[in-house]
C-alpha cells in the first residue's frame, strides 16, 4: 500500500544494512577505550541507529533527543525547538549524534554548538543522508553513508506527516502526495 506514493527506490534495505555494518567497524575503531554517548536525534533515527549499533564492538551509551524543526511540512522552518533533552550531564564526554538526514543542517549546527557550551570533549555527527543542495548553513557530518539529491524522501525513519517511517527503504515520495 505505502510503496504506491513512492516515486522511486534511493537507497534499499541491503545497500542501508551494509553501510551500517561498514560505518559501525569504523566507530568501533574510533570510539575504542573512549565510552561515547551515542545521541540519536529522534523521531527519525531510530531504525538507522537500531541498525548501526549492531556493528559496533565497543562500550558505547545511548541517550536520546527529540527535536523539532519541521513542524509537519516538507522543509525546515529554521525553528528548533528541543522537545526532550538527554538525561545526563555530557561535559568533558565524547559526543556522536546519530541523524537520519541532514538537509538543511540548521537543526545539527544548533546541537553541535549547544553541546560543545556544555562542555563535550568531541561533538561528531554521523548521518545515513546528506542533502548537501538544501544546506543554508556551514556544517558537515563526520560520517556519512549516502550523499542524496535534493528530493523529498520517506523511509526508514524519514517521514511525511509522520507517516512512511516504517518503510524498510529511503524512497523519494510522489509530489502529489504532499502537495494536494
Amino acid at each position: 500500500m505505502l510503496e504506491q506514493d513512492i516515486k522511486k527506490v534511493l537507497v534499499s534495505h541491503e545497500e542501508i544494512t551494509a553501510a551500517a555494518e561498514k560505518l559501525g567497524q569504523q566507530l568501533t575503531k574510533d570510539y575504542q577505550e573512549k565510552n561515547p554517548i551515542f545521541v540519536g536525534i529522534l523521531k527519525g533515527s531510530v531504525p538507522f541507529m537500531a541498525e548501526l549499533i549492531k556493528h559496533i564492538d565497543t562500550h558505547i551509551e545511548l541517550d536520546f533527543m527529540l527535536v523539532s524543526s519541521y513542524h509537519g511540512g516538507t522543509a525546515s522552518s529554521g525553528v528548533i525547538n528541543i522537545i526532550k533533552d538527554i538525561n545526563q550531564d555530557i561535559a568533558g564526554r565524547d559526543v556522536l549524534f546519530i541523524e537520519d538526514i541532514i538537509d538543511t543542517g540548521q537543526t545539527l549546527k544548533n546541537l553541535r554548538d549547544l553541546f560543545k557550551e556544555r562542555k563535550a570533549a568531541s561533538v561528531k555527527i554521523a548521518t545515513l543522508l546528506d542533502k548537501p543542495e538544501g544546506r543554508v548553513v556551514e556544517i558537515d557530518a563526520d560520517y556519512t553513508c549516502f550523499t542524496i539529491p535534493n528530493e523529498f524522501v520517506v523511509g526508514y525513519g524519514l517521514d511525511y506527516d509522520e507517516k512512511y517511517r516504517n518503510l524498510p527503504y529511503v524512497g523519494i515520495l510522489k509530489e502529489e502526495v504532499y502537495t494536494k
